[in-house]
């Protein structure tokens, strides 16, 4: 039987998942994008898009009265009038043409200590690019002798190949033919 599988209850009791998922929704709205798992990023998304869908209602009949209608309810939702400034004020905009889908959830691989899987939730109208934030590129570390800083070492690297004047090898090459 199915029952009680309607949403992931993020083994949590009830006040504390409402706690969780209004916090973290606070914190997407302000830093536009957070780092968590991929389970909580899934339940913020069914959370957060209704708000943000209301949010937008408001701001296409802003001239209308059912707009402070529906700052009351995402604000009983949030409970953060720094939250429901940001999202009517900045964000409802950027989402007005969009017809759905205001999030997205990129998936960055597992936590090293407990290999939960990880995830960045984004608006996506907000994205500058996680990819290239979350990637560290590696050093490369040289096993060989450190070079001297001199000017005489730099010509002495090059060596002219007999035959060609065009061509330049470099001798600081500190892996083996064999390797």
């Amino acid at each position: 039987m199915r029952h009680g599988k309607k949403f992931n209850h993020l083994s949590r009791k009830k006040a504390h998942r409402k706690a969780l998922l209004k916090n973290m929704s606070i914190s997407l709205i302000e830093y536009k994008r957070i780092k968590t798992t991929v389970a909580k990023a899934k339940a913020l998304r069914q959370y957060i898009e209704p708000l943000l869908t209301r949010a937008k209602k408001a701001a296409s009949e802003e001239k209308i009265k059912d707009a402070t209608h529906h700052r009351r309810i995402i604000f009983s939702h949030l409970q953060s009038k720094e939250a429901v400034k940001t999202l009517f004020g900045e964000i409802a905009t950027k989402i007005a043409d969009r017809p759905g889908g205001y999030v997205r959830i990129l998936r960055t691989g597992f936590r090293q200590n407990d290999a939960a899987d990880m995830c960045i939730i984004e608006l996506v109208d907000f994205n500058t690019d996680a990819l290239e934030t979350q990637t560290i590129k590696k050093k490369r570390t040289r096993r060989g002798k450190k070079k001297k800083t001199s000017d005489t070492t730099a010509t002495t690297n090059e060596a002219v190949v007999e035959g060609t004047e065009d061509t330049v090898v470099d001798t600081d090459d500190t892996t083996k033919d064999g390797e």
